[in-house]
């Protein structure tokens, strides 16, 4: 039962490789998650996690021992989540990972939902433009572009399919003129991406007589951020490559030039990705039923 008692707490240092962190997270004193872990180390006979001044890494006991111990305290989670949600509150908190533009384009209309239909439920988004394991990292759900998902999750679709996009301001264009080809482009002032994976600086990517080809672009600011990137062409800056969702209302106010709509590249949309045996969660089970009924 001690082990039980302890289990959330080791469960928590391991996601955040960090003791602090884990304090964060359950609210709980430094000096408390420490006696957690050496508790559950007596009682096991060995350490379950390698620490030292700058790192917190599980061991190879530690990793069996979370293998098999994680599978029976989410049951007990779930268990204690479809009693209450048989009596009509789904509560908990429901984790998200999902890229910073996922906010604009889909989440913060689907949450304030949820608000309102399940005011005992939080959702907790964290906002991450890398590719994640959404299970190693304690995450309920992920949110990706279609072509992103790994083919072993459940994916529910959150956006129509949208197109990349070239724009930039009336201003912009006004002063150095508008490309009309796809080679135009490289003599423009383009607001370049750094992709923080990888570390390659990306290629913008379009449609040429069917085919997909990338354009290498070059200009004064470079950022990881489509959500910057379209800040600095609405201020005059250079053309940006956004997704049209992103770019719409701007489009429609005359604030930014659609460019070259011709040569935009089809992306298939934004989709909630999750393991099979999650959805079954009353948590997870509530935010799927809203993408459903649309």
């Amino acid at each position: 039962m001690s082990l039980l008692l302890h289990l959330p707490v080791i469960a928590a240092v391991a996601r955040h490789r960090s003791f602090a962190a884990a304090a964060a997270e359950l609210g709980l004193g430094a000096s408390a998650v420490s006696h957690a872990v050496r508790v559950a180390e007596r009682e096991l006979g060995q350490p379950l996690f390698a620490r030292t001044t700058r790192s917190v890494a599980l061991t190879e006991a530690g990793q069996q021992f979370l293998a098999s111990a994680l599978p029976a305290l989410d049951a007990i989670d779930e268990a204690a989540a479809e009693l209450r949600a048989a009596r009509g509150q789904v509560s908990g908190v429901l984790r998200i990972n999902a890229p910073r533009i996922a906010g604009p384009m889909a989440l913060r209309a689907l949450m304030a939902r949820l608000a309102a239909l399940h005011p005992q439920l939080t959702v907790e988004v964290t906002s991450d433009d890398t590719l994640v394991d959404i299970v190693a990292g304690g995450y309920d759900a992920g949110v990706r572009l279609g072509e992103m998902i790994a083919d072993d999750m459940v994916a529910v679709r959150l956006t129509p399919p949208f197109k990349a996009i070239a724009v930039a301001s009336p201003a912009y264009l006004e002063r150095a003129g508008t490309p009309r080809t796809l080679a135009d482009l490289r003599r423009h002032n383009c607001i370049g991406y750094r992709l923080l994976r990888r570390g390659a600086v990306y290629d913008w990517e379009f449609t040429d007589k069917k085919a997909v080809v990338a354009v290498k672009v070059d200009g004064s600011c470079r950022v990881t951020d489509s959500l910057f990137a379209l800040d600095l062409a609405l201020d005059g800056v250079g053309i940006a490559y956004l997704f049209e969702p992103l770019a719409r209302q701007h489009i429609e106010r005359g604030a930014l030039q659609w460019l070259l709509p011709s040569h935009a590249l089809p992306e298939p949309g934004l989709f909630l990705y999750f393991p099979r045996r999650a959805q079954q969660a009353p948590k997870l089970r509530a935010l799927i039923d809203l993408l459903k009924a649309g």
